[in-house]
């Protein structure tokens, strides 16, 4: 078998909307430079995403060196630019899930009344600074380790051959990015990525810590914010432990450094699927 290789590198600046396609990414303790440091929250601070909130999926969203800029797809003259360094200093406590609150900022009156109008309800974007710790779940995590806004770890791993068998079993054509990853990995079998525990991507070591249950947002479509009943139809028929269904690795970075595309990916130590696959 080749050599893997990191085929891909997405960020997604503002949680649960488009995502960035790079070739190369400062690699940080939370994630990824930029991934998941801002989020929209209700005025109570509960955070917003794609699956109660489908619209978010058509607002796509660009990046300068200075600058989010943030339009929905169908209205792109209709856009909000962001300063990738910049809060109005207002302190708010966002809630990713019901129990983790995190210390952050509202970034503008502006971000606020144009996010509002965009999914008709108030709304608030926050953004959280460099000083907000927030823990990764302790059974999978060492005492240090933090997270962005992220759903839950600062990394998700998936190889082209998971999604290449998953479209095969499900005879469609699900694009990669409904699964919203940060590494796409090619070279391997599939659904190797779970067995993965310590590995390089170039220079740098990371940990796969614990499989990804994937949930009703992989069902909707990108392109057209529609659900419906794939992946998840599918993947019930083969990626089922416990009630949840699994696709992709969970990741922690062990290095910081820049990775760029093409690197290739050496497994260093190996551990047994929660869910074999052959």
């Amino acid at each position: 078998m080749n050599t893997p290789v990191l085929k891909e590198i997405w960020i997604y600046p503002i949680k649960s909307l488009g995502g960035i396609s790079l070739s190369e990414a400062v690699v940080e303790q939370k994630g990824f430079q930029y991934d998941r440091r801002w989020m929209l929250v209700e005025p109570n601070g509960k955070f917003l995403t794609q699956r109660e909130h489908t619209v978010m999926a058509l607002v796509n969203v660009e990046m300068s060196d200075e600058f989010l800029r943030v339009y929905h797809r169908h209205h792109p003259d209709d856009g909000l630019e962001i300063p990738l360094n910049q809060t109005t200093g207002e302190a708010l406590t966002a809630y990713v899930w019901d129990d983790q609150a995190v210390d952050a900022q509202v970034v503008s009156r502006q971000a606020d009344e144009w996010f509002s109008r965009l999914l008709g309800l108030p709304c608030r974007l926050v953004y959280m600074p460099d000083n907000s710790l927030r823990p990764v779940d302790p059974r999978y995590a060492r005492p240090d380790d933090v997270v962005s806004f992220a759903d839950d770890f600062p990394y998700l791993l998936i190889s082209t051959d998971s999604l290449d068998e998953l479209n095969r079993r499900a005879g469609a054509s699900l694009e990669m990015i409904r699964f919203r990853p940060n590494l796409v990995v090619e070279g391997t079998s599939p659904h190797d990525e779970d067995t993965w525990y310590h590995f390089r991507i170039g220079d740098l070591a990371f940990y796969g810590v614990k499989p990804c249950a994937r949930c009703v947002l992989t069902t909707i479509d990108p392109e057209t914010a529609r659900k419906g009943k794939e992946p998840l139809k599918t993947l019930a028929t083969y990626r089922r432990l416990d009630n949840k269904l699994l696709f992709g690795q969970n990741v922690l970075a062990e290095t910081s450094g820049t990775l760029r595309v093409g690197q290739p990916v050496t497994v260093l130590e190996r551990r047994p699927a929660r869910l074999p696959f052959s």
